[in-house]
């Protein structure tokens, strides 16, 4: 066994063992595990079905994309990177797609399907060295760091303590069992951050759900916890089947919908391209010139794990830099990428326990993942205008525009018309990149 292992891994020739690949691969999954309870909570503002509560199936969806995506990782690309549901994607297509703009969360899951074979076709070609090229260094921070700002907004109000005013647009929430527990949770897990616990976001979202449940507060939509389906945290998979291949593809290429396809495919080249060099590097696993070997596989199985994703009903599947974790103790093939695919398929049955986590134990999860992207910053000159000023619109211009597809064009166009007063050039593929913007917008109109 462990001769086809180290034949299909190599795993003693990365320097490492079975053994330790098992122990990273399981400090990966704890480390990113939340995403199970918090993307079902994200998705299910938009996706619903009167009458059918899609809790269950949205985590059994979030479970299995999660795992394939960690499996052809795993077995394709054969590194140790984690993939999963993405973080900030799933608020923009909950929040500004489906509930912002009021399009059909079917039609919305076709054009992320759309983006993941897009996504694939780039990924093969090799058009992704010229993109990654073409946007600015700054601009690839900003937009990291304002969709973290969009995460920490949106968990704010979900917890419940950032609510809206008539007068200064928001204000500070009355204080309530609910905004209580949650900033237990989000003192509590950045405590244990600052520890350097691998699982302390998974750690702060049990500790409030068993508060919460504990002094019978009313956070389990408006009421206290009634218990778990079926009174025990395993059961046979709620398999998605009210959610699965419900996904509107014909809607999705309409015209005017071709912005919204953009932007997630947009979003997820970059995220995807960062995420991947920096655990590249984090790992030793780039070569000389720093690029990722096999880096065309590991592209191509994030976007087939998009594509599967949406046909499950999720969104956009992407790399986790919570795999930097497993890295961290040790991993370094693509044997951790399918022990925790394996862990994430195991989890299906375990769908019960999604009953007993309320949005305040999740919020805090979404403020500090958010504010951790804001250390994407790091290095930006502020004291060069044509910098500074585009990087400000758009870390600025997605959580107060509340949309990522904004405050990523503020950006764009900002740094296109700085750099031409200045007499810097500009890449020529960042002006294709504007004018599909101005054409996004001109078909949508500003959001």
């Amino acid at each position: 066994m462990e001769t086809s292992i180290e034949r299909l891994f190599g795993v003693r020739a990365a320097g490492s063992t079975p053994a330790r690949e098992a122990r990273a691969a399981l400090t990966t999954f704890l480390t990113m595990a939340y995403i199970l309870f918090v993307n079902p909570s994200i998705l299910g503002a938009a996706i619903k079905i009167d009458g059918i509560d899609l809790g269950p199936q949205l985590m059994t969806a979030t479970a299995l994309a999660a795992g394939i995506g960690c499996l052809l990782m795993g077995l394709i690309a054969r590194h140790p990177f984690a993939l999963a549901p993405g973080m900030g994607l799933n608020a923009y297509f909950a929040y500004t797609v489906v509930l912002g703009e009021g399009i059909p969360w079917q039609t919305a899951l076709g054009a992320v399907l759309i983006s993941g074979l897009v996504f694939l076709a780039l990924s093969v070609v090799g058009v992704r060295e010229l993109i990654v090229v073409a946007l600015p260094g700054p601009l690839k921070q900003a937009i990291s760091a304002g969709i973290g700002l969009f995460l920490a907004f949106i968990g704010l109000s979900a917890a419940g303590l950032v609510v809206d005013h008539p007068v200064t647009l928001v204000t500070l929430g009355p204080p309530t069992q609910g905004s209580a527990l949650a900033m237990v949770g989000l003192l509590l897990t950045g405590g244990l951050m600052a520890r350097r616990v691998k699982s302390a976001v998974l750690i702060g979202v049990v500790v409030v759900s068993v508060l919460a449940i504990a002094i019978g507060a009313p956070v389990f939509a408006g009421e206290a916890f009634s218990g778990l389906p079926g009174g025990s945290p395993i059961s046979a998979p709620a398999w998605p089947v009210d959610i699965a291949g419900a996904l509107d593809v014909p809607a999705a290429l309409e015209m005017g919908l071709l912005g919204i396809v953009f932007i997630f495919l947009f979003v997820d080249f970059f995220d995807t391209a960062g995420t991947l060099v920096g655990l590249s590097r984090t790992s030793g696993i780039a070569d000389e010139d720093g690029k990722l070997p096999r880096a065309a596989a590991a592209f191509s199985c994030d976007a087939i794990a998009t594509a599967i994703g949406a046909c499950l009903g999720t969104s956009t599947t992407t790399a986790y830099i919570e795999s930097a974790a497993g890295i961290q103790a040790g991993g370094r093939t693509g044997l951790v990428a399918v022990l925790v695919g394996v862990m994430f398929l195991l989890s299906v049955f375990f769908w019960p326990l999604a009953a007993a986590v309320p949005a305040v134990a999740t919020a805090p999860a979404l403020v500090l993942v958010g504010a951790l992207m804001l250390g994407s910053l790091k290095g930006i000159d502020w004291e060069d205008p044509v910098v500074a000023i585009p990087v400000f619109l758009t870390v600025a211009g997605i959580p107060l525009t509340f949309s990522i597809a904004t405050g990523i064009t503020l950006g764009v166009q900002a740094w296109l018309a700085l750099s031409v007063i200045s007499g810097r050039r500009v890449h020529w593929l960042l002006w294709v990149l504007s004018a599909l913007m101005v054409l996004r917008f001109a078909w949508l109109g500003i959001e």
